[in-house]
């Protein structure tokens, strides 16, 4: 049986930098982004909110979504944001996503 997975993004400040990631578990990976142990590219960048989340059945279209938001480009990213997130809130502090 396929397990369920999480398409997520990240910024360093509202219409900062982005970083779009996968993981089938979303508050250990939040959580390794906030203590720089993440990716090179979040820490560099000092990506650390999480911004959008969406949940998926399987991890194969978790994937997919994330790959197809990584071809997207910038403006539509942050149009997308801005549609389920205006105020680019911090999500995973605000509510605990596991």
């Amino acid at each position: 049986m396929a397990k369920g997975g999480w398409t997520y993004i990240m910024a360093s400040k509202p219409r900062g930098m982005l970083y779009v990631g996968v993981t089938a578990y979303l508050a250990e990976r939040v959580d390794q982004h906030r203590r720089d142990v993440g990716s090179a590219y979040c820490r560099r960048y000092g990506i650390k909110t999480l911004v959008l989340a969406e949940l998926h059945d399987e991890i194969e279209y978790a994937i997919a979504r994330e790959k197809a938001l990584k071809a997207w480009k910038r403006a539509w990213k942050i149009e997308l944001i801005e549609h389920v997130n205006p105020g680019w809130e911090d999500l995973f502090s605000d509510r605990v996503i596991a």
